[in-house]
C-alpha cells in the first residue's frame, strides 16, 4: 500500500510536469502525462488496460510530430516560403531561451525574418509568420486537451 502511494505522487509530479509542458516547448507536456498514467500501472491494482496505454502512445507520438509540423504547416499555407517555414522551425528553438513571450513569439519573429531574407514584401511576411503562429497555437492547443483528457484518467484512476 505504502508504494501505492509513491506511484500516485510521482504521478501527480508527471502530470503537473506534463501541463506545464503543454506550454512551455523545453517539458515534453504529453509524454510526461503519458509517463504519468504509466506510474499507476505499478500500483497493486492497475487501473489500465495495455490498449488504452499504447493508444495514448500513439497519440503521443502524432503530437510530438504535429508540434514541429503545424507552426511550419501553418507558415506555407500564409503563402511562406521554405526560409519562413525553416525560420518558424528555428524561432521555436531560439524562443525557448526567453521565457514565456519567447515561447509565443519565437515562432512568429523567426518565420517573419525568414520571410524577409527570402525578399519578401513586409505585407508577405507578416502574412507568414502570422500563419506560423496560428500553427504554433494550433499545436499547443492539441497537446493541452490531450493532456488534460489524460489527467483526468489519472484523477479517475486514484477512485
Amino acid at each position: 500500500m505504502s508504494m501505492d502511494i509513491l506511484w500516485i505522487i510521482l504521478g501527480i509530479v508527471m502530470i503537473l510536469l506534463g501541463l506545464a509542458g503543454s506550454i512551455i516547448p523545453a517539458l515534453p507536456g504529453p509524454p510526461l502525462c503519458l509517463v504519468g498514467l504509466l506510474l499507476q500501472q505499478l500500483k497493486t491494482l492497475p487501473p489500465f488496460t495495455a490498449t488504452f496505454l499504447w493508444l495514448w502512445a500513439g497519440v503521443v507520438i502524432v503530437l510530438l510530430v504535429l508540434d514541429y509540423v503545424t507552426p511550419a504547416y501553418g507558415t506555407k499555407k500564409w503563402g511562406g516560403s521554405k526560409f519562413g517555414i525553416w525560420g518558424s522551425t528555428i524561432g521555436i528553438f531560439v524562443g525557448i531561451w526567453f521565457g514565456p513571450v519567447g515561447i509565443f513569439l519565437g515562432p512568429l519573429v523567426g518565420a517573419f525574418i525568414g520571410e524577409i531574407i527570402a525578399n519578401k514584401s513586409m505585407h508577405q511576411a507578416w502574412r507568414a509568420a502570422l500563419g506560423s503562429f496560428i500553427g504554433f497555437l494550433v499545436g499547443t492547443l492539441l497537446k493541452l486537451i490531450a493532456c488534460f483528457i489524460m489527467t483526468y484518467y489519472f484523477i479517475v484512476s486514484l477512485f
